[in-house]
């Protein structure tokens, strides 16, 4: 157990869930939505909302019944499903690497936009602070708590204050400004394809030995903090949206919100928002590295990954987790699209979060609800994305696939080698 004087208290754990959230979702996702999903494009973060939020109850929940962090991993070996437990783990690692890739792929692009710099800047920044992050985490620096909550802090402040003010300047034309209207069903189609814009919450489920009180803290903590991130998605993608237009936010869909800052308060908007996007991706980086490069280790110490992955360095740092895993991500990040590796993330995740419902749903009691309609909110917005994927994106869905029946076929043969 951690030293109780480095415990996390529910300030720390609030402002990290939203950090892990925020980071780099909404500055990536936004104009991807709102080419989708039009003038719904916040109803498309609602229905969304409602998986993150539902989700995270059944992960306190089970954390809390368990009295052990380690997420979904965990949950499952609880379950004695040492098989589905470790194959999981496997894919979440996949769509953690994605979710990496999509953070330094966002900072390349706003960075390099206020720069006025062209493609070979934008993966000269994403491969930077990959590499950059992997360094100081093989140090011992990576977590750096007190830092990500004021990162997390002023964020937070930058996207309330861009928002409220777009939503005082109330013009509902700029929804749907040079686009066609979107029919309403269209909002559960964007909602499927940016759903890695929730993903970072779970991450304080592995940090549940340093949170003070769980048992008590926890839960009111986690809900409120991914609650007011789905509110502030929705005040961010109505305020933004009526501050730019949707044309704008769709044709510089990778820094949407640098143009709507620059559109609204010139040089210093462009300023401030970049200055804004590239600590808080930054930071999402090194917490998702940090704490993906820890679960490998895990896994690896209860033998569900190869043996490779367990080893740490002088200063107890998983040093092969975090050079392999972050080098994979800034391959990623600097030969991928956006688009790609947010959906596929997504799909990641909304299964991942689908069966942690599931898994809460059989040992609930009472509010057997909450996971019940975590489950078919799920379901629906996964066969939504599995059929976008398909029809739009065949190849990255066949590569996905493909990894999935590796996983599931392969896992064992290089378990087993890798004890030879």
């Amino acid at each position: 157990m951690a030293d109780s004087n480095n415990k996390l208290k529910p300030v720390s754990v609030w402002a990290l869930t939203a950090g892990g959230m925020v980071g780099g979702g909404i500055y990536t996702v936004l104009g991807v939505v709102i080419a989708v999903s039009g003038q719904w494009t916040w109803l498309s973060f609602l229905i969304t909302g409602i998986i993150a939020i539902t989700s995270a109850y059944s992960y306190v929940f089970l954390s809390n019944k368990f009295n052990e962090g380690g997420g979904a991993f965990t949950f499952l070996k609880e379950f004695n499903d040492d098989k589905l437990a470790g194959s999981l783990s496997w894919l979440l690692i996949v769509g953690y690497v994605l979710t990496i890739s999509v953070y330094a792929y966002a900072f390349g692009h706003y960075v390099a936009y206020s720069f006025h710099g062209g493609g070979i800047m934008i993966r000269i920044l994403a491969a930077g602070i990959v590499a950059g992050l992997i360094i100081l985490n093989l140090a011992g620096v990576g977590k750096m708590t007190n830092v990500e909550i004021t990162i997390v802090s002023v964020n937070l402040l930058v996207l309330l204050i861009l928002a409220v003010y777009g939503i005082s300047q109330w013009n509902p034309a700029e929804l749907v400004a040079g686009i066609e209207p979107r029919p309403v069903w269209s909002s559960l189609i964007g909602g499927a394809a940016i759903f890695m814009a929730y993903e970072g919450f779970q991450l304080l489920s592995y940090e549940y030995d340093r949170i003070k009180k769980p048992e008590k803290n926890f839960m009111p903590v986690l809900l409120s903090a991914v609650g007011f991130v789905v509110f502030l998605y929705i005040l961010v993608a109505v305020g933004a949206t009526m501050l730019g237009g949707a044309i704008s936010m769709i044709n510089f869909k990778q820094i949407a919100l640098s143009i709507v800052a620059e559109k609204t308060f010139g040089t210093t908007g462009i300023i401030v928002m970049t200055i804004a996007a590239g600590f808080a991706t930054a930071a999402a980086i090194n917490s998702t590295l940090f704490s993906t490069a820890n679960l490998a280790k895990n896994i690896a110490d209860k033998n569900e990954l190869p043996q490779w992955f367990d080893h740490k360095n002088d200063s107890g740092i998983p040093d092969r987790s975090i050079i392999f895993l972050g080098s994979l991500s800034g391959i990623l990040a600097v030969t991928g699209s956006l688009s790609s590796l947010v959906e596929a993330a997504s799909l990641i995740f909304i299964v991942t979060f689908g069966i942690v419902n599931f898994l809460a749903f059989q040992e609930s009691k009472k509010h057997r609800w909450v996971p019940v309609l975590g489950i078919i909110t799920a379901i629906i917005t996964g066969i939504v994305l599995i059929f976008r994927l398909i029809i739009s994106k065949p190849v990255a869905v066949g590569i996905l696939m493909f990894l999935i029946i590796l996983i599931v076929l392969g896992r064992p043969y290089l378990l087993n080698s890798s004890k030879k």
